[in-house]
């Protein structure tokens, strides 16, 4: 089992890592970060949205089941979304220089530190 902070230095070892976080989607707030490049404030509170999104189109379309991840790549940068199972209302968000990272795994990587996470 990792902390917080633990968890988001572990996210930093994946090429290209730019900066991370870990947010509760239902209040918007990080509950840790580390690195920069970008306000991981606003990103973290941005996002819940995007979470938040995607659960209710899920359920109106009655699609059963958890999401896995969720990506989104821009031009210059990949973002990573990963709800947390342990943890109902937390994502872990990673952006990573796309030119640097190995997408799949950067992937990969998210997902073992969230299987090991704890609050």
């Amino acid at each position: 089992m990792s902390d917080i902070k633990s968890s988001l230095d572990e996210l930093m070892k994946c090429d290209g890592a730019l900066g991370c976080c870990i947010v509760d989607y239902e209040s918007g707030l990080n509950l840790g970060q580390t690195g920069g490049g970008l306000d991981l404030e606003l990103a973290g509170a941005g996002n819940s949205q995007v979470v938040k999104a995607k659960m209710e189109t899920m359920k109106s379309l009655g699609i059963k089941g958890e999401i896995e991840d969720i990506l989104i790549t821009l031009a210059s940068q990949f973002h990573i979304i990963r709800p947390t199972s342990q943890h109902e209302s937390l994502f872990i968000y990673v952006v990573l220089d796309k030119a640097k990272a190995n997408l799949a795994l950067a992937r990969r990587k998210v997902a073992e530190v969230e299987k090991d996470i704890t609050v």
